[in-house]
């Protein structure tokens, strides 16, 4: 059993540790512990993960259904998003909201969240109500109640949050539009919460069928951390979750698959913005990818945070943008390596474009230093331990690598593969995907109502 310290002691040593960690060369970094656990699978398909942590009498339950919105066909997006709202809405034995009200009445938290790729439950609550969990998940994945007047509730809700989040924000509509004309077939197209015309157009038989294809044991990985015993809670978990029928149909996984681009693409556009925004994209591989992890170290070393150097560039040296950053966006099917410049009144998008480009080809033409190698390795390696301190970070890692990278030993093999990268590493992925004929250059220019 593990000692319990004061919050200030742990954040002292955690603070030691990545101070020691910062100053060792990738061959002497020191690894975390591996994650303990236990793999099973239900009759009817439901795959388990078990880690006991006694540190706390808390148990941490994620149950992740392996559908986003890059399941959902032309003309009903969102629905992902939508089914995360619903699944709160009641049940054969559950009223609405009555299963967030039964947690938090125990004194424990619960939520969800929607990618593209999966949607995720959660609770958080003592140890010994974990059946409460497992029986709450297992009433409404077997027995959800989807009526007229709930469906349109949550569907207006839905709406208003686009309306919050997107629509009313400025620049919030900039990732729909980067996706929208980067991918052709593929659904990583839109957005995963959906299109107004969609949500308004949808049906309840429409949202049922969804429930119905993927909502079943055999799309679900339910996994546990705390303070239990892997035997018992196996047996509980038998007895709650096992009982949900078995799907009589196989999980559809006919995700229409990008083809590859063949030359450049220039796109302008208007939007009601104050400034222009200059995006430089590229397509990329998959999460879990050879590539993906030196894709990781270029994406650090070119454009996260104001250190990055897209932003000391364009910002700082050139003063070309008020604001430059990008990401990596390494999921379950290829995606994009973008980076973004909101341009600085009186210069030009032509300008912001070709310093975009040119960072690219940096990456390209020479590799990063040992320094920037190092300390990406030292930030990798503090997320490393960061994302082992908690019930819920560890169910996280354990469920994705089952999930997306279909093999759970990743949740721990990823380090070594992150300390083991080199500079030539980097540059090979850069020559591999920073071409000309793999680029999309967007520009998007203020419409007359976003200049006023």
């Amino acid at each position: 059993m593990g000692f319990l310290f004061p919050r200030s002691i742990a954040a002292a040593l955690l603070g030691l540790c990545l101070f020691a960690l910062a100053s060792l060369t990738p061959s002497a970094a020191i690894r975390p512990n591996k994650i303990e656990y236990q793999l099973a699978a239900l009759p009817n398909g439901l795959t388990v993960v078990l880690s006991e942590d006694h540190s706390t009498p808390i148990v941490h339950v994620q149950l992740w259904y392996h559908v986003g919105s890059k399941n959902e066909k032309p003309g009903r997006t969102g629905f992902a998003h939508l089914f995360e709202h619903l699944m709160f809405k009641g049940s054969k034995n559950v009223q609405p909201e009555g299963h967030t009200g039964m947690i938090s009445g125990r004194g424990g938290q619960s939520n969800a969240y929607t990618t593209d790729d999966e949607t995720v439950f959660w609770e958080t609550l003592p140890a010994q109500d974990l059946p409460l969990a497992l029986w709450l998940e297992a009433d409404r994945m077997a027995t959800l109640r989807i009526d007229k007047e709930t469906f349109a509730n949550e569907r207006a809700v839905v709406k208003e949050e686009r309306r919050l989040r997107v629509d009313n924000q400025p620049f919030g509509r900039l990732n729909e539009i980067i996706y929208d004309q980067a991918f052709m077939v593929h659904p990583y197209k839109h957005s995963t919460i959906g299109s107004m015309e969609d949500l308004e157009a949808a049906s309840v038989e429409d949202v049922r069928d969804f429930y119905r294809t993927y909502y079943v044991p055999s799309n679900a990985t339910l996994a546990i951390v705390g303070d239990f015993d892997s035997a018992q809670a196996l047996a509980l978990v038998t007895q709650y979750l096992g009982r949900v029928p078995k799907a009589d149909h196989d999980v559809p996984r006919d995700i229409p698959q990008e083809p590859a681009q063949t030359k450049e693409k220039r796109v302008t556009l208007q939007e009601p913005w104050p400034l222009p925004a200059v995006v430089v994209a590229y397509h990329v591989t998959h999460d879990g990818h050879a590539d993906a992890y030196p894709l990781h170290i270029a994406a650090k070393v070119l454009s996260d945070g104001q250190s990055s150097r897209i932003y000391q560039e364009l910002v700082y040296k050139k003063q070309i943008a008020v604001a430059a950053f990008g990401q990596a966006n390494l999921i379950e099917n290829p995606n994009l390596f973008y980076a973004v410049a909101i341009v600085q009144p009186g210069q030009t998008t032509e300008d912001a474009a070709t310093a975009l480009i040119a960072e690219f080809d940096r990456l390209k033409a020479e590799p990063i230093s040992e320094h920037e190698l190092q300390r990406t390795k030292n930030q990798f390696a503090r997320d490393y331990i960061l994302m082992r301190e908690s019930n819920q970070n560890k169910a996280m890692q354990l469920a994705h690598a089952i999930v997306i990278h279909a093999d759970v030993k990743t949740a721990d093999d990823e380090f070594e593969i992150f300390q083991n990268l080199t500079t030539a590493d980097v540059q090979r992925v850069a020559r591999t995907y920073f071409r000309p004929e793999n680029r999309l250059v967007l520009t998007v220019m203020p419409s007359e109502r976003g200049g006023r």
